[in-house]
């Protein structure tokens, strides 16, 4: 008679879950300390962009802008961009001051 294995009950298909340091969340790793440093791209205020090794696993580096150095008007311009103003509240369209004998022609019959 032949050999028959037995079929050996396994846990169903599940995605595999590794809970240790490596394991990252979407947005970043959460660790303290990183064990190297890692190359980033760090983008100086003038344009200008400058390859560096960095503690933390980023992209891109942006070094703030000082506004206090900005010409007047630049400055002002820069701070509508970041709080602009409400929008006015249109006044509604009402149907008085139309005179219905200009349109007559787009009727039906």
């Amino acid at each position: 008679s032949a050999l028959r294995l037995q079929a050996v009950p396994r846990p169903p298909l599940t995605a595999c879950v590794r809970s240790n340091s490596n394991r990252a969340a979407i947005s970043h790793l959460h660790r303290q300390l990183y064990g190297r440093l890692y190359p980033v791209l760090l983008v100086n205020t003038d344009g200008s962009t400058v390859r560096l090794r960095y503690s933390e696993p980023k992209r891109i580096l942006m070094m703030p802008l000082d506004s206090s150095t900005l010409p007047e008007a630049e400055r002002k311009a820069r701070l509508r961009r970041h709080f602009p103003s409400k929008r006015k509240a249109k006044e509604e369209e009402t149907f008085e001051g139309i005179d219905l004998d200009t349109y007559k022609k787009f009727w039906k019959k």
